[in-house]
């Protein structure tokens, strides 16, 4: 015997994607966005959750514009909101060079001028991973934020 049907409540999924500029600018605007989307979806501005994401985007972004910048091409920005959590993923369409997995990441020494986005991204982030990009060619870098309490979707 089934067991009576009991009614789901509809799964809303929240998602934002975003083609930019490969250049500094278009670095500074995925930020911007981020944060802006976050705050519509009820993660208020200069939460912990809310900085976190953004300071993930900016860095991601900003090695989109210098290492996996391919001239003519964009990089690509999305946000979802998987349960619990927000998902980061920045797409370049540069195959190499591929960035260190987590668990790699090494701090750079005192002087050196660069090297210290992926600590921070490995800091920040509770997961991230880089995958081939789909549709090909490229790479993603996705990181995920899980939600601080309180500081739910709506």
């Amino acid at each position: 015997m089934l067991a009576p049907h009991t009614p789901q409540p509809p799964v809303t999924v929240r998602m934002f994607a975003q083609r930019l500029s490969a250049t500094p600018r278009g670095a500074r605007l995925a930020r911007h966005l981020a944060v802006t989307q976050l705050q519509a979806w009820g993660i208020p501005h200069g939460s912990r959750t809310s900085e976190a994401v953004a300071v993930i985007v900016a860095e991601l972004a900003a090695n989109a514009v210098i290492h996996g910048r391919v001239p003519g091409r964009d990089f690509e920005l999305r946000l979802s909101l998987p349960t619990g959590s927000v998902r980061i993923e920045i797409s370049d369409t540069r195959t190499e060079p591929r960035p260190p997995k987590p668990g790699d990441v090494r701090p750079p020494r005192p002087l050196d001028e660069h090297g210290r986005g992926l600590v921070l991204v490995d800091a920040m982030a509770d997961r991230w991973e880089v995958v081939d990009r789909d549709p090909a060619p490229g790479k993603t870098v996705r990181a995920e934020v899980d939600l601080w309490r309180g500081h739910g979707a709506k």
